[in-house]
């Protein structure tokens, strides 16, 4: 593995995969398929990944959703024995219903929402990783900076009041995703360089660039 940073060409290729996979926030996404209108290039770029990725789904069959308007219509407007309900007004409750229930099925179907946990940045902001959390796992992307020195690594770790530091990953040229709630108020996220490969020791070795602790 290289620390060197990505070309223009791979930082494309990584952007339109992140796109696929669903791991950009919600204004990547937005500049990401306004790219994908107006640039053919980079259309094919994440049409491609669709197609490498499309493996990932095979062995779940399709259960397609159940059409529950019709119980929930007869739940919520009975027939009454000898009237029929037409005219503007049911036509107006069934559209109400349906409506109901399109904004009811884009909420579950809806991806995870990001929610900000902290940024990790040097004084002058020339090195900067922005943490959020979504679906129970972490984020953590570099949105200033390069990457470490060839033979070595940024490492994130986590800091519960009182405690030692916990490795949660190496920070490199894509965002890392860990599985791990949202730290609690008091909890410290720091970085520090470390020898290719990580810590040697299971706590930082050299020195602590970045930190920030959460909720102040």
């Amino acid at each position: 593995m290289t620390d060197a940073p990505l070309t223009p060409r791979e930082a494309e290729d990584a952007l339109a995969a992140e796109y696929v996979l669903g791991v950009l926030d919600a204004a990547e996404r937005a500049e990401v398929e306004a790219r994908i209108k107006r640039e053919p290039a980079f259309a094919a770029r994440v049409a491609d990944w669709e197609d490498k990725l499309s493996g990932l789904n095979d062995g779940f069959a399709e259960a397609p959703a159940p059409n529950l308007l019709p119980k929930i219509e007869a739940r919520l407007f009975p027939k009454q024995p000898g009237t029929r309900r037409f005219g503007l007004l049911g036509w107006l409750s069934g559209a109400v219903v349906a409506t109901a229930l399109s904004l009811a099925a884009v909420s579950v179907l809806a991806p995870p929402r990001l929610t900000p946990v902290a940024t990790l940045a040097t004084a002058d902001n020339r090195l900067a990783y922005r943490v959020t959390h979504f679906g129970g796992s972490l984020q953590v992307t570099r949105v200033a900076g390069v990457p470490a020195v060839a033979g070595q690594v940024h490492e994130l770790w986590v800091i519960a009041p009182g405690a030692n530091p916990v490795s949660l990953g190496l920070l490199q040229d894509r965002p890392l995703t860990v599985a791990y709630p949202v730290p609690p108020a008091g909890f410290v996220l720091a970085v520090s360089i470390e020898p290719e490969g990580g810590s040697p020791t299971g706590a930082p070795t050299g020195p602590v660039i970045l930190t920030a602790e959460i909720g102040a």
